[in-house]
């Protein structure tokens, strides 16, 4: 009966250790993807952190002519070119107070993070809440945009990013315990 009764208390002690390990770092990956690379990433990192997904969607969709890089008139290239661009959002994150982690999801567009990415850092109040880059690109590493947040936003508390092109489940998971535990 006393071994029934420890084994019980034992069990209820490491719930709720995990129960309260869940509470102190609840997740948010929020992200922006135009062409749906950076979601499908996004998607699996909510998966292994049990974090809360949120597109971070721009008030008028991207059209295959407005991510025309080679076009200098096109909608991407007319922001990317103006450091104070700042794209619109459809929406804001409502309840960003309740998150202590924020992993944010972007594709590399110049070497940096799209400017709605600005927007979303401007719109939300982050101070306080752990940082996280991760991004997709075609061919640019996440150095320099991780790089161009931190200065952008000093006041704020970035961890390293990572870019995740192609990233398998097992990677995501050894890059989570980096950058949360």
């Amino acid at each position: 009966m006393k071994n029934k009764f420890l084994s019980i208390v034992a069990i209820l002690m490491v719930m709720s250790m995990n129960v309260c390990a869940q509470k102190a770092n609840k997740v948010l990956v929020a992200y922006f993807s135009a062409t749906g690379t950076t979601a499908a990433v996004a998607e699996k990192l909510a998966k292994v952190t049990g974090g809360t997904l949120y597109a971070i969607t721009p008030e008028t969709a991207y059209t295959s002519a407005d991510l025309n890089w080679n076009n200098k008139k096109s909608r991407s290239s007319v922001e990317m070119n103006d450091p104070k661009s700042r794209p619109a959002l459809k929406g804001k994150m409502g309840n960003i107070a309740d998150y202590e982690v924020v992993y944010i999801g972007y594709p590399i567009w110049w070497g940096v993070a799209p400017h709605i990415i600005n927007t979303f850092i401007e719109n939300h109040d982050l101070k306080g809440k752990t940082l996280i880059p991760f991004a997709t690109s075609g061919g640019s590493g996440i150095a320099e945009s991780v790089s161009a947040l931190k200065k952008s936003y000093p006041d704020l508390n970035w961890k390293e990013g990572k870019l995740l092109n192609r990233t398998s489940e097992s990677t995501l998971r050894e890059w989570v315990k980096k950058t949360i535990y």
